[in-house]
């Protein structure tokens, strides 16, 4: 049996954007929820949250649901870690928040927006563990704690199946996101036995797939390594310096339009605007009319 890399933007969507009990398994095994706050049932909400302002930026994310009692959960896998995916965040599930109440409606009907967030690189090379969550907490008296925003960062490269022993299906699902991939002959005997992981991978086959779909699949790696190439290269350092005193100022005339080459590609590419922005710096109204 030949798979797929339940990683890429088409496999990931398809197996937690379109299979509720998977998104369900995945969110209960990977979230702090404490007893008797699992998740039991979703219903999937557009993953694009629209601003009410014409001139606010659009939040997308990979899947968003929400449960019975009305929380909201934003999951993101990001293959590539950059300064400015933090602040993305905070962005959307921010958004999420505010985006629970109509005019005059009471603040008491809100409810707790979880951002689970899967990265495909180490971001906290000094910190231990690869599983990182915040929270609004009190500076002196950390359990003390506003509710409303939780976000959780997977460092996944960082995960070893030992790190976690007593979370079984947190390590089955990570076991799940960081072995399978277009490699795998022989999926180990654990991972068969759990029905959500079975079902999983039963989605991630290849023969599921259309001739247009792999296209898309094998696109997306193309995207990929394109960024890469970009992260690692001198003008992504110089770009990012140029921010701390101002995105235009910092940019040379010459810089500017080697960006706009580089974001043209990329939205060729099919790569979507919001992560063009955070790649290259340029302004959104900029590659829109590339």
């Amino acid at each position: 049996m030949k798979y797929l890399n339940p990683r890429a933007d088409l496999t990931f969507k398809r197996i937690f954007g379109e299979h509720p009990d998977l998104v369900i398994s995945l969110l209960n095994a990977l979230l702090p929820l404490k007893e008797k706050e699992e998740i039991e049932e979703i219903e999937y909400l557009p993953s694009e949250i629209v601003p009410d302002n014409p001139l606010r930026k659009y939040s997308i994310v990979d899947v968003r649901c929400r449960d019975k009692q009305g929380r909201q959960f934003l999951v993101e896998m990001q293959m590539l870690w950059s300064p400015e995916f933090r602040q993305r965040v905070l962005f959307n599930a921010s958004k999420a928040y505010v985006h629970q109440l109509e005019a005059g409606q009471k603040y008491e009907l809100l409810q707790p927006v979880y951002s689970l967030n899967l990265v495909n690189e180490v971001f906290e090379p000094e910190l231990p563990g690869y599983y990182h969550h915040y929270a609004m907490v009190h500076v002196e008296h950390t359990e003390r704690i506003i509710e409303g925003l939780q976000l959780i960062f997977v460092e996944l490269p960082k995960f070893t199946p030992h790190t976690y022993a007593e979370k079984r299906m947190q390590v089955l699902w990570l076991r799940f996101l960081t072995e399978i991939d277009e490699h795998t002959r022989y999926v180990p005997e654990e991972l068969q036995a759990e029905p959500e992981i079975k079902k999983a991978l039963t989605v991630l086959e290849e023969s599921a797939f259309t001739d247009e779909e792999l296209y898309q699949y094998e696109k997306f790696w193309d995207i990929i390594s394109v960024e890469k190439t970009l992260y690692s290269s001198g003008e992504r350092k110089g770009r990012e310096e140029g921010i701390e005193v101002g995105r235009a100022e910092g940019m040379k005339e010459g810089e500017v339009k080697g960006m706009k080459k580089v974001a043209a590609n990329m939205k060729q590419r099919g790569m979507n605007i919001e992560d063009i922005v955070a790649c290259t710096g340029l302004d959104e109204d900029v590659i829109r009319a590339l």
